[in-house]
């Protein structure tokens, strides 16, 4: 069951929190999770909504976050960037959404925060259209063991203070368990401790024949 408690503190912070980082590295692969994507869209776990801005102007755009307070700063975003934004207070657990009805869902470092990675997953699938294409930049569970035995050590307090986050979650395992196909991923090794590696990529339904959007890096983009 999604909590209605949401983070209020967390919520008010959050943007200062990342500001230098969006800056210096988050900025860029928004822009590559955003580039080219066009139809109706769906942004799961918006936050404050620091995504909006860099959709283009023509795609219908739908947003979900489990947090109220999320969702307040992400409307004073909206209306601030004169952008037309379909709010909705729901989890990635139980999208209120009919099958298909996607050309694509945006994750932007939301699978480290949900109740149920799995069943989050297989609702984004759900949702997508059959070429549909998941596009999602994320951080992981650290490939060294002994970062790795850090991560979970580190985890029960780190998700207390971090609005849920989770820094030692298998994240891909769990798309590639959840009913998608990985057909295009980046990883980096930035962002401070415990939350260090990072992940960019694409996903299409496992039953798919094909993906809608291209997996290459749009012109400009940078690691």
């Amino acid at each position: 069951m999604i909590s209605k408690r949401g983070h209020p503190i967390f919520a008010a912070v959050y943007d200062r929190l990342i500001r230098g980082a969006e800056r210096q590295f988050l900025g860029p692969h928004r822009v590559w999770l955003t580039t080219g994507l066009t139809g109706r869209i769906l942004v799961v776990g918006c936050g404050t909504g620091l995504d909006f801005g860099h959709f283009s102007p023509f795609v219908d755009l739908v947003a979900v976050d489990p947090d109220p307070y999320m969702l307040r700063r992400a409307l004073a975003r909206a209306r601030a960037l004169d952008r037309r934004v379909e709010l909705i207070e729901a989890g990635a657990e139980a999208l209120p959404f009919r099958g298909g009805l996607y050309d694509a869902v945006v994750a932007t470092l939301v699978l480290c925060t949900v109740s149920d990675l799995g069943q989050s997953l297989r609702e984004m699938r759900r949702v997508l259209r059959p070429d549909g294409a998941l596009r999602f930049f994320e951080h992981v569970r650290s490939p060294s063991p002994g970062w790795a035995r850090f991560q979970d050590a580190v985890t029960p307090l780190w998700k207390r203070i971090g609005g849920g986050c989770h820094p030692n979650r298998d994240t891909l395992a769990a798309i590639e368990g959840g009913g998608f196909r990985i057909v295009g991923l980046e990883r980096y090794a930035k962002g401070p401790y415990p939350v260090r590696v990072f992940v960019r990529g694409v996903a299409v339904r496992s039953d798919s024949v094909g993906a809608r959007y291209s997996t290459r890096l749009p012109a400009g983009s940078s690691k």
